[in-house]
């Protein structure tokens, strides 16, 4: 398994792999000198063919893997352990001389592997152990295994095919190191491949049962299969008639650039209402004279519905060369797939709510069959060598299908959310195929550098991985001080399949824009009259966000209490102005904050207000964007504090509008929202302590005017400097340097 059906110069476009995938009927076994725990995450690469039997432990275990669940084939697993006990016993007079020699760095079952090199090698030991109720194997000179009695991958494999009763000339084995050499030697037809070591080429050189290739690893295994004769005819002359889209860019989003709607019974295209996201810029990336392709869900009656539009222009003047990809999903497909799975098994766990997360298998299922349609889309866009940009948790699963589809892309992936830390992420029953669906990318990136270190930690703690390369997070991001600050985070990683390249690209937001706005003469009257309703003598605190728990509305509302409670001086001269854009129909738990939030509002105004004054005014509808950045102006603080947050560019409009208009606002935001790694200035606090919130307020409050000056002029110049635009220019550069690299095989690993 480790030098030959791992290695690969491409395992994604491995001939072999894909024969054996095209090939139900052809039963593979893993035989390997690898424990089940090493073994264990590779089960859930998609591009690798799964095995039906695993025989592990250089054949000290065998196993059956169905329908993801691996269990001891019996009685052949009870042999070897009675062996092995056996075993133990005798050579338990030589544990002081055992204890001398290096333990190999990997779990062992029912065998005692070292590592042992020149002058290392204990032939007086070896020698004796041959003696005792064992079996030892020295093999590629490194590799020092204690088995149990006639135990070796030869036996248990013959031990294995008795068992079902198949014929053993329907057996191929393939090997490459001494320890495999058991296998031909048990009358078993099979290959030696080409890079095999040279004592397991010598000592099989006489035997009529072995075939040696010129290729090696998979390529080795296929020319075998080929010389055997069960290859009829070679898969690379398929892969070459294979046809390419036109695309040499080709975004996969949720979202359309466009919002789509029935009028009259017709489709009606209009501009989405919100200009400040980051769909223009995408857009932007369209101007030029090559041809892209946009893929995004459009919903309909059917996934195959009639007479189906399957290609829309967005704007034939502005990105002539542009085409969107609709992906017709029915309203009970987006309702499973995005409304109830995404948000309620997902988006708690990205956000470290792990106790609101609902898992369900058929839902997932549903997931990967959503999933693979936008890969499929994608694969037909996609010209030969494209860059296929793939956005967000919802369609984590796209880069392990395409990838089989078309393994001649290049696949970039960003995480618009956080990533929570490997003791969280890994609660998700899917994390392996997530996780493998990942590394299918050449490129991933998150907002931050503690996103990566999380995405970093939770791939090594479920795959064998190395860390190639690290970057430090300073002086652009806050490091110490900072709840989520982290001072180096890896930017290769590299496994046994493939290396991927990481990095942190925080989102920006259209500053040009919010700037015309917020200087605007209607912005200007809007944000006067705004403060008049207020009261020339009381401060407004401004808190914008979507209702959603993630965003810690209700603890906000507490502090706020605990606030006015504890600084009855404050009453009347503060006011909080809240808005919560309602969640779509049918989210049953954030209609349940939705009134929690109402319930709090009134409770505080019930107790504090006065006919002259109202603490919360509180809004739960949407607002238009103008009139949001004409509360921004008027704010003198803005008040973000999440609970947990990907980024948040509500923090970023308010500094932007409030420097637009040469006002001195202060920026209270969590610690736990991204951007308080990038934003330097900002008041951080925790916004899971009240008592941190209600001081905070009024640290912020009483801050000089030139203190709040400072802070405002270095957020803003941050800001500027890494707008949306610089954001989507910095992440496709970085896509374009990271290319896929094979791992090097030569480097010694457990056999």
């Amino acid at each position: 398994m480790d030098g030959t059906f791992l290695e690969s110069k491409n395992p994604q476009e491995d001939t072999l792999y894909r024969y054996l995938h095209d090939n139900p009927d052809i039963m593979v076994v893993f035989n390997t000198g690898r424990n089940i725990e090493l073994i264990y995450p590779l089960l859930a690469e998609m591009a690798i063919p799964n095995p039906t039997y695993i025989i592990g432990d250089v054949g000290a275990s065998v196993l059956q893997h169905k329908d993801g669940v691996i269990e001891p084939v019996q009685p052949l697993q009870n042999d070897i352990t009675n062996r092995w006990n056996r075993a133990v016993e005798s050579i338990s007079d030589l544990q002081h001389r055992l204890e001398e020699l290096e333990l190999q760095d990997q779990p062992q079952e029912r065998r005692k592997s070292f590592y042992v090199t020149g002058d290392t090698i204990p032939y007086d030991l070896v020698d004796e152990l041959k003696t005792r109720d064992c079996d030892v194997l020295h093999s590629n000179e490194i590799y020092l295994d204690i088995l149990p009695k006639d135990t070796n991958k030869g036996s248990t494999l013959k031990a294995l095919i008795e068992h079902l009763g198949v014929d053993k000339e329907r057996v191929l084995v393939a090997g490459d190191t001494l320890n495999d050499l058991s296998m031909y030697q048990h009358g078993f037809k099979g290959v030696v491949l080409g890079n095999s070591e040279e004592p397991l080429k010598e000592a099989a050189r006489g035997l009529d049962n072995a075939y040696y290739s010129d290729g090696h690893g998979t390529d080795g295994i296929y020319e075998a299969l080929k010389y055997f004769g069960v290859i009829q005819k070679d898969l690379e002359q398929d892969l070459k008639k294979k046809e390419f889209g036109t695309s040499d860019l080709v975004m996969v989003y949720h979202r359309m650039p466009f919002q789509e709607s029935r009028e009259n019974g017709q489709f009606v295209r209009k501009k989405h209402a919100s200009p400040n996201g980051i769909l223009p810029t995408l857009l932007g990336f369209f101007n030029n004279k090559e041809r892209g392709s946009w893929v995004a869900w459009t919903k309909a009656e059917s996934r195959n519905p009639e007479n189906f539009e399957r290609h829309a222009i967005v704007d034939a003047e502005k990105y002539e060369n542009l085409r969107v990809a609709r992906v017709p999903l029915t309203q009970e497909d987006v309702r499973i797939f995005y409304e109830v799975f995404s948000k309620e098994a997902f988006w708690p766990m990205l956000h470290s709510f792990h106790e609101q997360a609902s898992f369900d298998h058929e839902h997932w299922g549903h997931f990967l069959e959503i999933n693979e349609i936008f890969a499929q889309e994608a694969a037909k866009e996609a010209a030969e060598g494209a860059t296929v940009w793939i956005h967000d948790y919802n369609l984590w699963m796209v880069p392990q299908y395409l990838r089989q589809l078309r393994p001649d892309v290049k696949i970039a992936f960003y995480h618009h959310t956080p990533f929570p830390s490997a003791d969280i992420f890994n609660m998700i029953p899917w994390r392996h195929d997530i996780i493998s669906s990942l590394l299918q990318c050449d490129y991933v990136g998150f907002h931050i550098p503690i996103y990566v270190d999380h995405f970093v930690n939770t791939v090594r703690s479920n795959y064998k991985a190395e860390i190639v390369e690290k970057k430090e997070a300073a002086p652009r991001f806050k490091t110490y001080g900072c709840a989520i600050g982290v001072d180096r985070y890896g930017v290769e990683l590299q496994t046994e399949l493939n290396t991927v390249r990481l990095g942190a690209h925080p989102v920006g937001i259209n500053c040009q824009y919010v700037a015309e706005l917020a200087s605007s003469d209607r912005i200007e009257k809007l944000s006067e009259q705004i403060r008049e309703e207020i009261g020339e003598d009381c401060k407004l605190i401004v808190s914008i966000e979507r209702t959603d728990y993630t965003k810690g509305p209700v603890d906000k509302l507490k502090a706020f209490e605990y606030f006015l409670e504890k600084h009855p001086e404050m009453q009347g001269k503060v006011t909080l102005f809240m808005v919560c854009t309602p969640p779509a129909k049918g989210m049953k738990i954030y209609e349940d904050i939705a009134q929690d939030i109402a319930y709090h509002v009134g409770l505080i105004n019930g107790r504090y207000g006065s006919y002259k004054w109202t603490p919360i005014r509180y809004v739960n509808r949407m607002i238009p964007f103008e009139d949001v950045i004409a509360y921004y102006r008027a704010g003198d603080i803005g008040w973000v504090t999440p609970l947990r947050d990907g980024l948040n560019l509500v923090a970023k409009e308010y500094v932007m509008a409030q420097d637009a208009s040469g006002s001195k606002g202060a920026l209270i935001l969590s610690e736990y929202a991204g951007a308080a790694v990038e934003l330097h200035g900002a008041f951080l606090v925790n916004p899971y302590d009240k008592r941190d919130m209600s001081e905070t307020i009024i640290q912020a409050l009483n801050a000089p005017e030139n203190e709040r000056a400072s802070r405002l002029n270095r957020m803003a110049n941050i800001i500027r400097g890494y707008d949306v635009n610089a954001w989507g220019r910095d992440f496709l550069d970085s896509v374009q340097e990271a290319d896929t690299v094979t791992v090097d095989k030569e480097r010694p690993v457990a056999a």
